[in-house]
């Protein structure tokens, strides 16, 4: 099939997704969308995020043709594969330094909490731009803002190249602010990219895939940094030559990455992939405001609660995965390598754990239960992690660390998913941007004080504080009321075309 402008956007028959039947437009209107009521008297799920305008929508699209075209395009998968790429990257950027906070820190002659701060940059620079952030997204679109994402992302590894020298931390700094920066403009894609490109039956699993590519990132920034930068205090200039080599190797990579989402991203596909989209698509653009949808966030008590504790479990991820090396190393003496490959093997787990959560999702849609199992064995988990940690047995850590990665990274995309179907309508870039926002905040808290912590008294003392902040989390999340908008509207669109089909009134 060719799109306007000749480009040729081929659609996957086997995705291709039944057209609704024409029916007048008071059908439509009623008995699928939030806060309708059915003709039958039945009850839809109730709006928790303000008044919306869906069913004038659909009453001019079945005005205008009676028709939901949608269709799955081949070209979803590119632009996922493509977000992946350049999202690991950067989540690679974030945590080479942490990982080798004492070769770094011997490196450049500064202190433990300077190197932290290369990693706490990140969550520094997040919390003031995602609100000019998600309105971009929102603004102007996808493709601009991946487009900056992946770009910034480039830019700041070219400059890390430039300071390669011992005086030169505040260069490295900088540039790890440019790499902050563009993380702003990724964290909040996933949900979007799944909704705009991806079915409802694989739009968990596609959020999962693209949150995976950040955690794959950081499991590569936890295994390969140490096997390049060894450390060799007493030759420096090796030093530098293998730090040179992981940042232009780092540079070489961004660049392609961001020519190849200037090829691939597009703004949306030709066809909406699903009934929720192709309702949000007929809305005139002057219906949607920005301020009001961050306020319609707000007063959303399910949302609340879940920005709060999803801030609290993404935020003592962040922590540990900073301080990991330094739990390790004050236990371990002398296992920098080990520390990066615990740090690869918690990761690499939760990845296992994401991409199970997201086809789970997609099984059952059951986002509260399997939210808040997945926050409570997290608990567990970070309990079981700091009780053995100093048994002396690198082996125990390994396998504790898997069990605490498989729960507490695997949450990640729950969160995403679990807010966009207790806010649709709402932007998904918004909804993310400060689910983001929210966890980078508790990171920074959670880093320092963990970090002082374990510092002045011992790792168990930092991460037994992290345990009661998780605890709070579980609380929060188990009073979440779970309302699964898009959910409701895509299911009950389908319902209502085997009626029309059927002849039923």
């Amino acid at each position: 099939m060719v799109e306007d402008g000749g480009e040729e956007e081929a659609e996957g028959e086997s995705g291709e997704m039944p057209a609704a039947a024409a029916v007048p437009p008071l059908q439509r209107c009623n008995g699928f969308l939030p806060g309708k009521e059915a003709e039958d008297g039945g009850q839809a799920a109730p709006a928790g995020g303000g008044e919306q305008e869906e069913p004038e929508a659909m009453a001019m699209l079945a005005a205008g043709g009676g028709r939901l075209e949608t269709r799955l395009s081949r070209r979803r998968l590119a632009v996922l594969a493509v977000f992946s790429c350049y999202s690991l990257v950067n989540a690679f950027q974030w945590i080479q330094y942490s990982i080798l906070s004492n070769v770094f820190a011997g490196f450049y002659g500064v202190s433990f909490t300077q190197i932290d701060w290369l990693s706490m940059v990140y969550m520094v620079a997040y919390v003031p731009l995602i609100l000019p952030a998600t309105w971009l997204l929102d603004a102007r679109g996808l493709r601009l803002t991946a487009l900056l994402g992946s770009g910034l992302n480039g830019l700041g590894a070219w400059l890390k190249c430039a300071s390669l020298a011992q005086d030169r931390y505040p260069i490295t700094l900088a540039a790890q602010a440019v790499c902050a920066v563009a993380q702003v403009f990724i964290l909040g894609l996933p949900s979007r990219i799944a909704s705009v490109w991806f079915g409802p039956t694989e739009v968990s699993t596609a959020c999962a895939v693209a949150v995976l590519g950040n955690q794959l990132g950081t499991a590569i920034g936890f295994l390969l940094p140490p096997v390049l930068v060894p450390n060799t205090p007493d030759d420096i200039n090796l030093m530098a030559r293998n730090i040179g080599i992981m940042f232009y190797g780092t540079a070489i990579v961004s660049t392609l990455l961001f020519f190849l989402t200037g090829v691939v991203f597009k703004e949306k596909p030709k066809y909406p992939p699903s009934h929720s989209q192709a309702v949000l698509q007929t809305m005139p653009p002057e219906d949607y405001s920005y301020k009001q949808s961050i306020i319609n966030l707000f007063k959303n008590i399910p949302f609340v609660l879940l920005l709060i504790s999803y801030g609290i479990m993404t935020g003592a991820f962040y922590s540990v995965s900073t301080l990991l090396n330094q739990m390790i190393v004050t236990h371990y003496e002398g296992e920098e390598v080990n520390a990066g490959r615990i740090g690869l093997t918690l990761v690499v787990a939760g990845m296992v754990g994401s991409i199970i959560c997201g086809l789970w999702l997609d099984y059952t849609k059951t986002y509260k239960q399997t939210t808040l199992i997945v926050y409570i064995l997290s608990f567990i988990g970070l309990l079981v992690f700091t009780f053995t940690l100093d048994l002396g047995y690198l082996m125990v850590v390994f396998v504790t660390g898997g069990v605490l990665g498989f729960f507490m990274t695997g949450y990640l995309p729950l969160g995403f998913e679990f807010a966009v179907e207790i806010t649709y309508p709402e932007s998904e870039g918004t909804s993310s941007g400060l689910l983001n926002a929210s966890a980078q905040i508790f990171g920074i808290v959670f880093t320092l004080v963990q970090g002082k912590l374990t510092t002045d008294y011992s790792p168990r003392a930092g991460n037994l504080f992290l345990c009661a902040w998780i605890f709070v989390g579980i609380i929060l999340t188990a009073l979440i009321k779970s309302d699964l908008r898009r959910h409701n509207v895509n299911s009950g669109i389908m319902n209502l075309d085997v009626k029309a089909v059927s002849g039923d009134s």
